[in-house]
């Protein structure tokens, strides 16, 4: 029997030692056993009585025996190692299997409207695992929060996660039909200045809009006639008529596709390029319930984003 290096790897070669002289009733046969010279045996063996402070054998010229602290001694190690070995099974099938409890990160607005069914789905096809799905447009640290998954709009920032990129982020303009027939559709981004325009504070470079198509680049400042630091408030503003929106594709999708809303400047693309994240803790063996939403997310966008299919 081998014990576990758990107690330090000089305890436990004493302990192994010990246990291979027992169960042999000799030197030369556990060091046999244990691949070792049969000096080392002896040596481990002294070095574990010393130790004690106490005698756990007693040589005679025939066999090896036990004392009685001996016998005690190695139904108790022997009682330690296989608790060590059942703890070790266990934890091996336990990191083997999709459970326990996963918690998440998710973005407030794109998760409510995109990400609630498949992570529900989720849920559903993994009966063992319990999720705790927190919805924020805040910045979240992964690592002091105690997260096991966040998934993150943007520029992906340096940092000790691991990424997975799950799909592109496009910024668009559109506005509301009605608006359109009242003041005109523009036909490039200067043309943005004499439009009512609906400003998002939250965003890094507001009120500056960069467009670019073909080698052209044009920046626009445009502080807008009505700002919010929240894209759903800004887009019931766009689809009352009150102005332009410049938006996440995602939070226009359905307006987009049922005629609510219609696209501005639609050969430009606006803002800069960004990507939507799967971002996990850095760890040699990540949990398999970490492993698994993985996977599933990547699935999910496999064939393209959820909204695209609106678009």
């Amino acid at each position: 029997m081998q014990i576990s290096p758990i107690f330090g790897n000089q305890h436990s070669d004493e302990l192994s030692a010990f246990i291979a002289i027992a169960e042999t009733g000799s030197f030369a046969e556990a060091a046999l056993r244990l691949g070792r010279h049969p000096s080392i045996m002896s040596k481990r063996m002294a070095a574990l009585e010393g130790r004690l402070g106490i005698r756990l054998i007693a040589r005679s010229t025939r066999r090896i025996k036990l004392t009685e602290a001996g016998l005690m001694y190695l139904e108790r190690v022997r009682e330690a190692a296989r608790i060590l070995e059942d703890a070790e099974q266990e934890m091996s099938r336990h990191a083997s299997q999709a459970r326990g409890v996963l918690r998440l990160a998710l973005p407030g607005s794109l998760g409510r409207l995109w990400l609630a069914g498949p992570v529900a789905q989720f849920a559903q096809a993994h009966p063992a695992i319990t999720v705790n799905a927190e919805y924020s447009d805040a910045y979240v640290d992964v690592i002091a929060g105690g997260f096991d998954v966040c998934i993150r709009v943007g520029a992906l920032p340096d940092s000790s996660l691991v990424a997975t990129r799950l799909c592109d982020h496009r910024r668009i303009l559109c506005a509301a039909p009605a608006y359109l027939a009242r003041y005109g559709e523009p036909d490039r981004p200067s043309a943005l200045a004499g439009h009512r325009l609906l400003g998002h504070s939250g965003l890094k470079h507001y009120p500056a809009l960069h467009f670019s198509r073909a080698g052209e680049t044009e920046v626009v400042r445009a502080p807008g006639c009505f700002i919010s630091n929240d894209g759903e408030a800004l887009l019931q503003a766009a689809r009352l008529g009150l102005g332009i929106l410049g938006s996440s594709n995602w939070l226009v999708a359905q307006d987009l596709h049922q005629g609510r809303l219609r696209r501005v400047l639609a050969d430009w693309t606006f803002d800069t390029a960004s990507a939507i994240y799967l971002l996990r803790p850095s760890l040699k063996f990540p949990p398999q319930k970490v492993l698994a939403f993985k996977v599933w997310m990547e699935r999910v966008f496999a064939a393209g984003p959820p909204w695209s299919r609106e678009l």
